[in-house]
C-alpha cells in the first residue's frame, strides 16, 4: 500500500519541496509540494527523478575495504578499523598536513555534510584542505570577505521585487541558480518581465536564459571584469554614483578605474562602447536593480575582480541592501546576531601550498594543486600521503585528471565517503557509502544563507534506514573519531561535544538570549530524536528567529518546525547593514588592498586578444556536475557531451555537425562529437562539465555506456585566479580539428593567419 512523505530536494541549490509517493521502501513518484512555503509546487526534471536517483542499483550498500589489492565488501566495524589503522600512522609519523581532505559539492546538499566536516578539519589540524569551491565559487567568497569582512556574507538579488536585473556568466534556467537559492528561477524571471522589469544577460552563449532576456550581450569569454569596470567608470563620469550607506572608499575608487573607459575595453570585450554606456545608464536609472554574477564570471583569470565589481555596481547605484536590489539573507540557523561594529576582517594567504606556494583562501588551497601536493617532493614539508575524500570526484572536477588519477594511486592510504565507486573513489582503500536521500533527514544550512526569501524547513527521513545501512551523520562522526585518535568512542559524543562547547560560549556572550544561563540545564532542554536534531534545535533556538530557550515564546525551535511540515515563512529579504559587516572599519570597504594590488593585472588585459578558439563550459538542467549521469531518465536527448561551435568556425575548420573532432589544450586532448550551433558566438567552443566516465574499475553501468569526455583534461592546472586560487575553466585557448585532419598545431597556424 502506497503512502506519501515530504522531502526537500537535495539535487540542486533550488531546494524545492517534494511530495514523494512510497510503495513499501521504494520511492515510486515525486511531485512538487504545492504547500511548501518556499517552492510552492515547483519541480524540475531532477526533482521529478528523485526516485530513480534514490534507487540507483549501482549505489553501494555496504562498506568496501581493499584487501590484496581489491576492494571487497566489509562490515562497518572492519571499515572503521581500517580507517584508523591507515590514517593515524600517517598523522603521527609525518604530521597533520600530510593528510589531505577533499570536500565535494554534495556536502552542502546534506545535513551531515554541513555539520561534520568542520569538526573533521579541526580534529585533524591539517592545512591540506581542498574543496569544490576553488573550481566554482571561491572568487565570490574572497570578494565578499574583502568587501564585507565575512567570506560567507554574499548578497543575493531580490528577484521578487527588482525592476532591473543583470545576469553575467549565469544561466539559471539550466542551473536553477547558484549562490542564489531560488525555487522556480525561470518563473521569477518571467514575473520580472511581466511587471515591466528588464532582464539583461551577459554571456558568450545564447543560453535558454539569454533567450528570455530583453538584452543579450555576447561578451568575449574572460573579459567580464573589463566590461563591469567600464560600466563603473561610466557611473563616475556621468555623475550617476549614489552609493549605498555604510560604505567607505567611494572617492578613492574613481581614479583606480580611470583607464577602463568603454572605448578602451570595447575591443577586448567585443562589446560596442555605446552598448556599455547604455548598460550603465539603464542600471543607474532603474527604480531598483541588481547585478548577479556566477560561475562564468568566477572561473576566469580575473574572477575575484569580476565578483568584486558585481557588488561595486550594486553599491555605487545604491542598490546594495535595499529591497529590489541585492540583500543579505538571514537564515534561521545563523548565529545570534551580534551588535553592529568593527570585526576581525578577512585575511588572505595566512599559509601557502607546499609546491607552488599558492596562498590559502578561506582556509583552503586550490584543488588544482592537489596532484602536485601528492606527487611532488620538496624540501619544505611533507607531501600529502593520505587523503580523505568526502562526496567529491576531483578526477573529473579538477584540471588534469590524468595526473591526479596517477597521484591518487601513489598514496599510502585513502578513504572515500561516497555512494558510488567512481573515477576517484576507485582508488580508495576504504569506501564508506551513505544511504540514499530518502533515508536521510534534510535541512539546508548553507543554502538558506543564500535564499531569496527567508524561510525555514526540515524533513525527517521519508524511509527508515535499511538493515545494514548507517546514517551519513554517524558515518562522519565515526570517521572523525577514527582519524583523530578516538576510534571506538561513542559517536554520540561528537554531537554532545559541539552542544557543550556552543552553549558554553553562548552563555558568556552579552548579546546572547541565554547570557548568564547554565549550559547543562540548557542542553537538557534540547529536543530531537538524534544528536543532529538536537544540534539543529540548539541552532534554531539561538538563532535570529529563535525562542532563546523560552526568552521569546513565539520564536523558533525544532518542536515548532516539526509542527509545520511544509516550512515556516520568515518574510522577504530586509535591509540588514551594518550588522552583517565584520570588516575592521565596521563599514563596507569598497577598495580593499588586495583588490587594488590586482587591478594592474586587469589593466594589462586591455591589450590582450585571443588567438584562435577559446573554450567555455556549460550546464544542463538534468545534471549537476558528475552526479547524475548514471540515471537513465536524466541523460540522453539534449543532455549530451558534445562540442558546441559556431557555423562559421565549423566551416573554416572543415567540421561537420555530428562529426568527431579533436580538442587540444595545455593539459591534453579529447575527442568529442561536434554540435554546430549559432547559439554560441564566433571564436568560442563549449564542452559540458562532469563527463568522462570511462576509467577502469568504476561501477557506473549506465554512465559507462555513454561516458563522454572530461573537459578538465584540456587544462594543466596552471591557470588560476591569483587572489582566490580558483581554476580558470573559461576563456582558455584550445585547438580544434576534425579527427583525421591536420594536426591541431597546423589548425592554430591557419586560424592565426585568418584572424
Amino acid at each position: 500500500m502506497s503512502r506519501t512523505a515530504l522531502r526537500i530536494c537535495p539535487l540542486c541549490e533550488a531546494t524545492c519541496g517534494l511530495t514523494l509517493t512510497i510503495d513499501g521502501t521504494r520511492v515510486t513518484h515525486a511531485r512538487g509540494d504545492r504547500d511548501d512555503v518556499f517552492s510552492q509546487g515547483f519541480i524540475c526534471p531532477k526533482g521529478a527523478s528523485f526516485g530513480a536517483v534514490d534507487s540507483d542499483p549501482d549505489r553501494l550498500r555496504t562498506p568496501l575495504v581493499r584487501r590484496d589489492g581489491e576492494l571487497r565488501e566489509a562490515t562497518w566495524a572492519e571499515a572503521f578499523d581500517a580507517v584508523a589503522a591507515g590514517v593515524r600512522p600517517v598523522v603521527e609519523g609525518h604530521g597533520p598536513n600530510s593528510v589531505g581532505v577533499v570536500l565535494g559539492n554534495p556536502n552542502v546538499h546534506t545535513m551531515a555534510g554541513a555539520l561534520y566536516p568542520p569538526l573533521l578539519l579541526a580534529g585533524l589540524g591539517t592545512r591540506s584542505v581542498f574543496t569544490a569551491s576553488t573550481v566554482d565559487q571561491m572568487p565570490k567568497h574572497v570578494s565578499s570577505g574583502l568587501l564585507f569582512g565575512d567570506a560567507n556574507a554574499i548578497p543575493v538579488p531580490d528577484l521578487d521585487h527588482t525592476d532591473h536585473l543583470i545576469l553575467i556568466g549565469a544561466n539559471p534556467l539550466e542551473s536553477n541558480g547558484s549562490l542564489c537559492t531560488a525555487p522556480d528561477f525561470p518563473g521569477k524571471l518571467k514575473a520580472l518581465k511581466a511587471r515591466g522589469g528588464t532582464l539583461v544577460v551577459i554571456d558568450p552563449r545564447r543560453t535558454r536564459t539569454a533567450k528570455l532576456a530583453d538584452r543579450h550581450i555576447a561578451v568575449r569569454p574572460g573579459t567580464d571584469a573589463l566590461l563591469l569596470a567600464a560600466m563603473a567608470r561610466v557611473l563616475y563620469d556621468e555623475g550617476l554614483v549614489e552609493p549605498a550607506p555604510h560604505v567607505r572608499g567611494v572617492e578613492e575608487l574613481a581614479p583606480q578605474l580611470a583607464e577602463f573607459t568603454p572605448e578602451a575595453v570595447a575591443e577586448a570585450c567585443d562589446v560596442d562602447a555605446g552598448v556599455i554606456r547604455t548598460l550603465a545608464r539603464e542600471l543607474a536609472a532603474a527604480p531598483t536593480a541588481a547585478v548577479y554574477g556566477r560561475i562564468g564570471s568566477c572561473t576566469v583569470p580575473h574572477g575575484t575582480l569580476a565578483s568584486w565589481l558585481v557588488d561595486v555596481l550594486n553599491i555605487l547605484t545604491g542598490n546594495l541592501d535595499r529591497p529590489g536590489g541585492a540583500l543579505f539573507p538571514q537564515a534561521a540557523t545563523d548565529k545570534t546576531p551580534r551588535p553592529a561594529g568593527p570585526g576581525r576582517g578577512f585575511a588572505l594567504g595566512r599559509w601557502h601550498s607546499r609546491v607552488s606556494r599558492h596562498p590559502e583562501a578561506k582556509g583552503e588551497l586550490p584543488l588544482s594543486a592537489l596532484a602536485e601536493e601528492i606527487d611532488t617532493a620538496t624540501e619544505e614539508g611533507e607531501p600529502v600521503r593520505a587523503l580523505i575524500v568526502v562526496a567529491a570526484n576531483p578526477v573529473l572536477s579538477a584540471p588534469d585528471g590524468d595526473r591526479l588519477d596517477k597521484a591518487l594511486g601513489s598514496l599510502d592510504f585513502m578513504v572515500s565517503v561516497d555512494p558510488y565507486l567512481n573515477e576517484t573513489s576507485r582508488h580508495a582503500d576504504v569506501v564508506l557509502p551513505p544511504p540514499p536521500p530518502s533515508q536521510s533527514p534534510h535541512h539546508d544550512f548553507a543554502f538558506n544563507t543564500l535564499a531569496v526569501r527567508n524561510q525555514v524547513r526540515y524533513t525527517r527521513p521519508a524511509i527508515p534506514l535499511e538493515p545494514g545501512r548507517m546514517a551519513e551523520t554517524e558515518i562522519l562522526a565515526r570517521l572523525i573519531l577514527a582519524v583523530t585518535g578516538m576510534h571506538g568512542a561513542d559517536p554520540a559524543a561528537v554531537d554532545q561535544m559541539v552542544i557543550d562547547q556552543t552553549l558554553g560560549k553562548a552563555v558568556e556572550e552579552p548579546h546572547s538570549p541565554v547570557h548568564g544561563g547554565d549550559p547543562r540545564e540548557l542542553a537538557g532542554r534540547l529536543t530531537g530524536d538524534t544528536g543532529p536534531e538536537r544540534r539543529l534545535d540548539m541552532m534554531l533556538r539561538l538563532g535570529p528567529y529563535g525562542d532563546g530557550f523560552g526568552v521569546r515564546p513565539d520564536g523558533l525551535s525544532l518542536e515548532k518546525l516539526l509542527a509545520h511540515p511544509h516550512g515556516i515563512d520568515l518574510g522577504p529579504l530586509r535591509p540588514r547593514l551594518p550588522q552583517p559587516l565584520k570588516t575592521r572599519s565596521g563599514e563596507v570597504e569598497l577598495l580593499p588592498g588586495p583588490i587594488a594590488d590586482d587591478l594592474p593585472r586587469l589593466r594589462a588585459a586591455l591589450a590582450e586578444r585571443p588567438v584562435g578558439l577559446v573554450l567555455v563550459g556549460r550546464r544542463h538542467l538534468r545534471s549537476n556536475n558528475s552526479w547524475m549521469h548514471n540515471v537513465p531518465a536524466l541523460t540522453g536527448g539534449s543532455n549530451r557531451c558534445t562540442l558546441h561551435l559556431h557555423p562559421e568556425d565549423a566551416e573554416r575548420l572543415g567540421v561537420e555537425d555530428g562529426a568527431a573532432v579533436r580538442v587540444k589544450g595545455a593539459g591534453g586532448e579529447v575527442v568529442a562529437p561536434a554540435e554546430v550551433t549559432d547559439a554560441i558566438r564566433r571564436g568560442v567552443v563549449s564542452l559540458p562539465h562532469g563527463w568522462g566516465h570511462n576509467r577502469p574499475g568504476i561501477r557506473l553501468s549506465h554512465a559507462s555506456t555513454d561516458p563522454g569526455v572530461n573537459v578538465n583534461q584540456l587544462l594543466d592546472g596552471r591557470l588560476l585566479d591569483p587572489l582566490s586560487g580558483n581554476a580558470v575553466l573559461n576563456g582558455v585557448p584550445v585547438e580544434v580539428a576534425p579527427v583525421g585532419s591536420a594536426a591541431p598545431s597546423a589548425v592554430t597556424e591557419k586560424l592565426t593567419a585568418l584572424t
